[in-house]
C-alpha cells in the first residue's frame, strides 16, 4: 500500500481545513498535501476567480507548483458563479483525486462551501437571464427596500428572514420566486445528498485570538496592495462589470474601486477593505460554530501538531 493510500485510510475520505481569512489555512493545506502526497482544492469562493489573485491572496505560482491545486482562479470575474456549480466542480476534483489515490485536502472559508460538501445542497434550477437582468434593474432602480417589499407581497416567508438592505439575497429569492413560481425556502429544503458524507472525513477550524487575527487582517491588505491589489483591481474595474456579481464585490475591491473613481483616498479605501475583512471573519467564525459543529477548533499554533498526528498516521499506520 502505498502513503497516498495509507493517508486516506486513516483520515477517511478527504481532510477540511476552515477558518476565518488569514488565518494560515494555505500554508497547512500546501504543508500536509506535501506529506501525504495529496492535492489541494480550493473551497474559498472568491478565489475561484481568475482576475483576483492578488486580492483574494490566492496561493502564489510557485506554491501551486509545489502540490496538485484544484478549483482556483477557474472561473471569469464575468460569471455569477454559485456553491451549486462548485459543488458541481468540486465532485469532479474528489473523483479525480480518488481515480489518482490522492488525498483530497478541501480549504477555505466559505461556509456554505463546506456546508453544501458535507451535508447537501438544494438544487434551485438555473434562472433565464433575462428574470436576473430585470429583478437587478429594478433593484437599481427603486433601492433594496422597495424589492423588499415585493418579496413579502409574493413570498412573505423568505421576506421575514431577510435584511432591508440585504441587496444580494433579496434580489436572489425575488428571482427564484419568479422564475420557478417556488419559494428559495422550498427549495432549500429539497436537496442533493452531500458529496462527503458524514465520519468520512477529518475537519478542523483554525481559531486564532480575535486581536491577532485582526492584526494579521490589517497586515495581509497592506501587503496585497505592495504586491499590486490596485492595480489588478483596476484591470477589474475596466471590464465594466455588473457590481452585483460575486467578484465585484470582493473585500476591499469595491473601495478600491471608488478610489479609482476619484471618490475616497487610498488610505481611506484600505480602511475600509480592512474593515470589511475584519467583519467578514467575525461572521466566519458565528457560521461555523452554529452550522458546521463537525469541525474540529484549534488555534494555528496547534495545526502543526493536528497535521502531525496526520501525517504520521500516513507513514506509521501501525
Amino acid at each position: 500500500m502505498s502513503e497516498e493510500q495509507v493517508a486516506r485510510r486513516q483520515v477517511g475520505e478527504a481532510v477540511l481545513i476552515a477558518g476565518p481569512t488569514a488565518s494560515g489555512k494555505s500554508a497547512l493545506a500546501l504543508e500536509l498535501a506535501l506529506g501525504t502526497g495529496g492535492v489541494v482544492i480550493n473551497a474559498d469562493s472568491m478565489q475561484v476567480y481568475r482576475d483576483l489573485r492578488v486580492i483574494t491572496a490566492r496561493p502564489t505560482q510557485s506554491e501551486e507548483a509545489r502540490a496538485p491545486h484544484r478549483l482556483y482562479g477557474h472561473v471569469d470575474a464575468a460569471v455569477n458563479f454559485s456553491a451549486g456549480a462548485w459543488v458541481v466542480d468540486a465532485a469532479k476534483a474528489l473523483d479525480e483525486a480518488k481515480a489518482e489515490g490522492r488525498l483530497p485536502i478541501f480549504i477555505g472559508g466559505t461556509g456554505l462551501y463546506f456546508k453544501a460538501l458535507t451535508a447537501g445542497l438544494s438544487v434551485v434550477p438555473p434562472i433565464p437571464a433575462e428574470v436576473r437582468e430585470d429583478v437587478r434593474a429594478r433593484l437599481e432602480r427603486n433601492g433594496a427596500e422597495a424589492l423588499h417589499a415585493e418579496l413579502a407581497r409574493c413570498d412573505p416567508s423568505a421576506a421575514e428572514r431577510l435584511n432591508l438592505r440585504d441587496r444580494t439575497r433579496i434580489a436572489r429569492a425575488l428571482e427564484v420566486v419568479e422564475a420557478t413560481g417556488r419559494s428559495l425556502l422550498d427549495w432549500h429544503r429539497e436537496g442533493q445528498p452531500p458529496l462527503l458524507p458524514k465520519h468520512s472525513f477529518r475537519a478542523v477550524f483554525l481559531a486564532p485570538e480575535r486581536d491577532e487575527l485582526y492584526a494579521r487582517i490589517d497586515a495581509r491588505f497592506d501587503a496585497m496592495l505592495d504586491a499590486g491589489a490596485l492595480r489588478e483591481v483596476e484591470r477589474l474595474a475596466a471590464r465594466h462589470l455588473d457590481p452585483l456579481l460575486p467578484a465585484m464585490k470582493a473585500h476591499g475591491v469595491p473601495a478600491l474601486i471608488r478610489h479609482l473613481r476619484g471618490e475616497l483616498s487610498l488610505e481611506d479605501a484600505a480602511a475600509i477593505g480592512r474593515a470589511d475583512t475584519r467583519h467578514y471573519a467575525k461572521r466566519q467564525f458565528t457560521w461555523f460554530r452554529h452550522q458546521l459543529p463537525e469541525f474540529e477548533w484549534v488555534k494555528p499554533e496547534e495545526a502543526r501538531g493536528w497535521l502531525a498526528a496526520i501525517v504520521s498516521a500516513a507513514r506509521n499506520p501501525d
